[in-house]
């Protein structure tokens, strides 16, 4: 496999385009008094645009980013970008962190140094990772994806595939969202070399995808899914359109940057001023994931990962994973444990009560917390 190393350099040429294209936004019309009720309300999101055009600033990200040692290679056909941290404790753990949607790799910045380098970050030396995030095929510099095919299967195989030319012969695997999906795929493929799973935002394990499974299910838990089934309902309208047709969405992400923001906080739902419940996101960390998108022109490759997982079976169980999984469930997330022990090998199972489902960006601490015992633990 080549590796060649890789840094990130926009010409100004773009970031002067963006920032037309953001002066120049047509705005729709609001109900009065609509708030959040039909949507990412219009005055919040002018306020969040204002500050993306006079306030944030690329420059600075792209050099935090340009500090961490990247790569590009190219496993099946398909360009892999790839951070690749190794630790200064010989004897670390190797650990593939996968994002999910609409994030980036920009996510795990604030979870690098204290992987690789607990003893610099007030941990015990022996928790050490040598940390590989890779950018899901069709995100950003991993993107777009150049033919059909890329669901959960496809891409763990390339991951395991990028671990294997690394070296890695047993390594640990972690992700939220659809990583909290791709990982767990990652440990049914590759059993032999996958020591544990851990994933957060377990996104498959919060609904019934089979009438068997609510017959499978304890009282409280079949509760816990009837409540989740009713509010996906009501919140899963961008899933619905990029799962069934990504394309026609794709041009409109592709055009107005200020569309693009809007259709990726669907997710970011903790920036909902009514929602106390979750941890809120900087506005930094919105911004510099859909600046990354939109600089690479990757939002709509990014969408067509719900019909392509679809078709690979993430409306479906999975099947049984023989691989030691921890579960870390922050606030927002509503995996329910009996609908994952239904495809996981759980041993291990923390609720939070700060974070939320970026748990990387709105509880680091947590989550490295969390994964350190859980693979102190596997010895």
């Amino acid at each position: 496999m080549t590796r060649t190393p890789f840094r990130i350099d926009i010409p100004q040429a773009d970031l002067d385009e963006l920032r037309a294209r953001l002066d120049a936004t047509r705005w729709p019309d609001e109900l009065p008094g609509a708030g959040w009720d039909y949507g990412v309300n219009r005055e919040w999101l002018r306020e969040l645009v204002e500050y993306w055009r006079h306030g944030y600033d690329w420059r600075r990200h792209e050099a935090r980013l340009n500090a961490v040692a990247q790569f590009m290679t190219t496993i099946d056909g398909q360009p892999i970008h790839y951070l690749h941290v190794r630790s200064p404790e010989p004897d670390a753990t190797p650990l593939l962190l996968t994002h999910g949607w609409p994030s980036t790799v920009c996510d795990f910045l604030d979870v690098l140094g204290p992987l690789t380098d607990p003893r610099s970050h007030g941990g015990d030396p022996a928790d050490a990772f040598h940390v590989v995030a890779p950018s899901v095929p069709g995100f950003a510099f991993s993107g777009p994806t150049l033919e059909r095919g890329w669901g959960l299967t496809r891409i763990a195989s390339a991951f395991a595939r990028l671990m294997a030319d690394l070296g890695y012969e047993r390594y640990g695997a972690q992700g939220g969202d659809f990583g909290s999906m791709v990982s767990p795929e990652l440990g049914r493929i590759a059993t032999e070399h996958v020591i544990g799973v851990h994933v957060n935002a377990l996104a498959n394990a919060a609904v019934s995808t089979d009438p068997s499974d609510m017959e499978r299910l304890g009282a409280e838990d079949r509760a816990l899914v009837e409540q989740n089934e009713h509010w996906w309902y009501g919140h899963s309208g961008y899933a619905t359109q990029m799962s069934t047709r990504p394309q026609t969405i794709a041009y409109a992400l592709n055009d107005s940057p200020v569309g693009q923001l809007a259709w990726n906080l669907e997710w970011f739902v903790d920036w909902d001023p009514a929602n106390t419940e979750q941890t809120r996101v900087s506005r930094d960390a919105i911004l510099t994931d859909v600046t990354t998108l939109w600089l690479t022109r990757t939002a709509g490759s990014a969408a067509r990962l719900y019909l392509e997982a679809g078709e690979g079976g993430w409306g479906e169980r999975p099947a049984p994973s023989p691989v030691p999984t921890a579960v870390a469930n922050f606030p927002g997330d509503r995996a329910v444990r009996g609908v994952a022990e239904l495809s996981n090998t759980i041993v291990r199972w923390t609720e939070f009560d700060r974070g939320g489902h970026f748990a990387s960006l709105q509880a680091p601490d947590l989550l490295v917390g969390d994964i350190r015992e859980f693979f102190r633990d596997l010895g």
